[in-house]
This record gives structure tokens, sequence and C-alpha cells, in this order.
């Protein structure tokens, strides 16, 4: 995955119960974004189903109460457009719940620890996918003269 600028400033929903990871990514990604950030699952479906609008939805997989999967499956019952906005966040460490549910969904995913050129290559994609700006491709070389 080649490492480029964003095409267009987007919204992005952050929902990981650890604070450290919550920081890292608003570190990363608000030059070129706006970043919103919850710990809990259930903050980002109340926003969600209260009409906010992000392009990309950034979903730590485990977590305590709601979990990613618990998210996906409600918002694929309510919302189901937002499901593919989805990019989750794996710790490596899986149920086979949750492997299995990993395999069945296309949906991209980034395992902890991930590198920030990773992150931001992503959610840039992720953003041109949904503008329907095709990617950008390196400049065929110029003909010698």
């Amino acid at each position: 995955m080649q490492e480029r600028a964003a095409t267009r400033r987007g919204r992005i929903l952050v929902i990981d119960d650890e604070p450290t990871i919550q920081r890292v990514v608003r570190k990363t990604l608000a030059r070129e974004h706006d970043v919103v950030a919850v710990s809990e699952a259930q903050d980002a479906l109340a926003r969600l189903l209260d009409g906010e609008h992000f392009d990309v939805i950034l979903c730590d997989l485990m977590m305590p109460q709601m979990t990613g999967i618990d998210l996906y499956m409600e918002l694929a019952r309510v919302l189901p457009a937002e499901i593919a906005r989805i990019v989750f966040l794996t710790g490596g460490a899986f149920t086979p719940q949750a492997r299995a549910f990993l395999d069945e969904i296309p949906n991209p995913r980034l395992e902890k620890p991930f590198k920030l050129e990773h992150l931001r290559a992503i959610v840039n994609d992720r953003i041109e996918e949904q503008s329907g700006v095709p990617a950008a491709r390196p400049a065929p070389p110029a003909p010698a003269e």
C-alpha cells in the first residue's frame, strides 16, 4: 500500500477503548482529516443513529460491553450503508467467533501495532473510493530526448 496525501478532507470516527490508540490515530490523521474519537461502541452507534456522517470508521474489534462485531451487526440491521465504512483495528488475539467474523466480511483491517503510514494509506484510499476518485497512479517516466 503506497502512502499518499488525501485528495479531500474526511471525517473519521475512531472507536477504541485504548486512549493511547485514540491519541496516536488522532495525531496521525488530524492534519488531513477531522477526527472524532470515542471509547465505547455504544457512543459511536448513538452518533450514527443521530445522523452524524463519517467517511471512515476505525473500529477496535474487541472491546468491553459492545464489541466491534456487535456494532457491525447492529449497523447492518439499522444503517446498512455504514458498514462499508468500517475498518477494523485488531490486536491479533481472536476468539473463534472473531476469526470467523473477519473471514466472512470484506472490510479491511489493520493489525495492532500498525504502521502509521499504513493507517494513513488505508484511510485515504477509503475516502477516495467513496468519492469515486480513482487512486492516484505514478506518472509514467518521460521519454528520453
